[in-house]
């Protein structure tokens, strides 16, 4: 697959990063020489010129591009670069944007018949996750695939739940509720085998089906959060889109230090309490009641002062806190504290962009936001290796494991016993870099 990325900023710098390892075709152009030198190292090959000059996007062979994906931090200069791609020869194309109402249904036909196929805006994405998580407390992380067939939830696992201490193969008795698809332990995901046990603090990471939800919700030893009152550090457009996509049940305050941009917000948001000080602040938290709400969410451009933010949450006794790290080196630092959920954009809009890439349905299908493990959902092709034998004597390859499957719109978990049949809808786990490996048995 030739994939033509423009744009070697951290979206499409993390995002090459993933592909290169996936034996993918990939070209990465800028004009900025620094940026391309960074990625030198990687299975992929860089240019330096413009993703708007008609000779540039010619010299990346951007008519035999499979994907073209325009990840500038200029808007108008992604969709532009688009059109110029579509109309040269590129089957799909995928645009960076900045303006949430360029994803109104009434407006994607206005879009598609300009070149671009796919519109992603990452500070929406983060919302999207975070009013997820708002509506589900107990758990870190929520997906659901093929219109809720299928379930993958992240959660932190306590001292109080019947999993520590387990051997994955000694959970017989909840086999048919849950399958344990990976672990984040001590900054390293693992893509476990019956051998591995569950330890206090692990992050699981659960398929499941609806009708189970409640049932892994108990064996993992959770609660749900009644959320009402929410604070949030920092008033950015993550924030914006956060209050803009909550339901309206919840009560907002929100903590800017820029004076200006509380009065606009002010304007904007009349139903939110904005407040002028730095949220760095301790005693100006503590003067603004931080003990008193539901959840605490860290927003502002420094990943240290938002986990910093959330810890001191976490201190003040608030049970779901939320926070933004943008910057990678602290990602896995970040989930191994007890700071809850960890947001970062460029995850977000990579995952969207990789599924994509697998040419699924991204209105049904999630991609998860781990900084080193992919999740993908593959249809198996007739006559593929994978419908000749069952799960457990297909000899899969360390580091990948099958969590559930989609068949005839229902959907079940995966054991050992299961034999996949042509048109299976499949969920898999791997480290990064897997999903080649995968791809070639379900052919």
């Amino acid at each position: 697959m030739k994939i033509v990325i423009a744009g070697a900023g951290e979206v499409g710098t993390h995002l090459a990063k993933m592909l290169s390892d996936e034996n993918q075709d990939i070209i990465i152009m800028d004009n900025d020489e620094r940026r391309l030198n960074s990625l030198l190292e990687y299975n992929l090959m860089t240019y330096y010129g413009s993703a708007t000059s008609f000779e540039d996007l010619n010299n990346v062979g951007v008519s035999r591009a499979d994907l073209f994906i325009a990840v500038t931090p200029y808007e108008a200069r992604n969709i532009l670069a688009c059109s110029l791609a579509k109309n040269a020869g590129a089957k799909k194309t995928v645009a960076r944007i900045d303006n949430s109402s360029y994803l109104n249904k009434e407006n994607k036909a206005f879009f598609v018949s300009r070149g671009i196929d796919h519109l992603i805006y990452p500070e929406y994405l983060a919302a999207q996750e975070m009013t997820s998580a708002l509506k589900r407390t107990w758990v870190r992380n929520w997906f659901e695939l093929f219109d809720g067939e299928l379930i993958v939830v992240g959660v932190k696992i306590r001292a109080n739940s019947s999993l520590v201490g387990n051997q994955l193969k000694d959970l017989s008795d909840v086999s048919h509720i849950m399958h344990i698809s990976a672990i984040k332990r001590n900054r390293e995901t693992i893509i476990p085998s019956g051998s591995d046990y569950i330890r206090e603090n692990d992050i699981a990471y659960i398929a499941t089906t609806h009708e189970h939800i409640i049932d892994v919700m108990e064996v993992c030893g959770k609660t749900p959060v009644d959320v009402d009152r929410i604070l949030v550090m920092g008033g950015g457009e993550i924030t914006e889109q956060l209050v803009s996509q909550a339901p309206s049940r919840y009560r907002f305050k929100i903590l800017e230090p820029d004076a200006e941009r509380c009065q606009q917000l002010a304007d904007r948001y009349p139903n939110c309490s904005i407040v002028n000080g730095d949220p760095r602040d301790s005693d100006f938290l503590e003067e603004e009641g931080i003990a008193s709400y539901d959840v605490f969410i860290a927003l502002t451009e420094t990943s240290e002062a938002n986990i910093l933010g959330c810890m001191m949450a976490k201190e003040h006794g608030i049970k779901k806190t939320i926070a933004q790290v943008e910057n990678l080196r602290y990602f896995n630092e970040a989930e191994a504290l007890n700071i809850g959920l960890i947001i970062n954009k460029k995850l977000l809009a990579s995952s969207r962009i990789f599924q994509i890439m697998l040419d699924s349905d991204v209105d049904n299908a999630k991609s998860l936001a781990l900084a080193d493990a992919e999740v993908a959902e593959l249809v198996v092709k007739p006559g593929s290796k994978v419908t000749r034998a069952q799960v457990k004597d297909l000899k899969l390859a360390q580091g990948i494991t099958i969590a559930g499957l989609v068949r005839n719109g229902e959907g079940y978990l995966v054991t050992g016993d299961t034999q996949f049949e042509a048109g299976d809808h499949v969920v898999v786990f791997c480290l990064l870099g897997g999903i080649h490996k995968i791809e070639k048995i379900f052919g």
